[in-house]
């Protein structure tokens, strides 16, 4: 099962998304923005790849934090709750693939990914 995780506005999760139909895989699509994000995903993610790579310190949202919210996003624990709060500080997008993750997009990375 293939599950893609972003926001639909956003043009790294279009292309993605546009990949993967054009291959014609089947994978469902998870909009943080409409459909939040659990806690246990967030710490299965952390633990798999990582806070660092989860959480996207290039984007308008990290900006516009203060430092005591940037501070939260150092601790997996606290960490949880801001990206909850603000989901458009996880990096996007980001793919499930069968419980194999993979942020960002980068298409020959995701025809590596499908052995295509």
């Amino acid at each position: 099962m293939i599950t893609l995780y972003g926001i639909p506005n956003c043009d790294t999760v279009k292309k993605a998304r546009t990949w993967l139909t054009q291959q014609g895989l089947d994978f469902t699509f998870h909009d943080f923005k409409k459909q939040g994000i659990d806690e246990a995903t967030l710490r299965t993610w952390i633990a798999s790849i990582g806070l660092d790579k989860l959480v996207n310190r290039a984007g308008t949202t990290w900006r516009a934090l203060d430092e005591a919210e940037k501070a939260l996003a150092a601790n997996p624990d606290t960490a949880i709750a801001l990206l909850q709060a603000k989901p458009s500080l996880i990096k996007r997008p980001v793919l499930d693939n069968a419980g194999k993750l993979r942020v960002g997009f980068k298409e020959a990375d995701y025809a590596t990914e499908f052995s295509l």
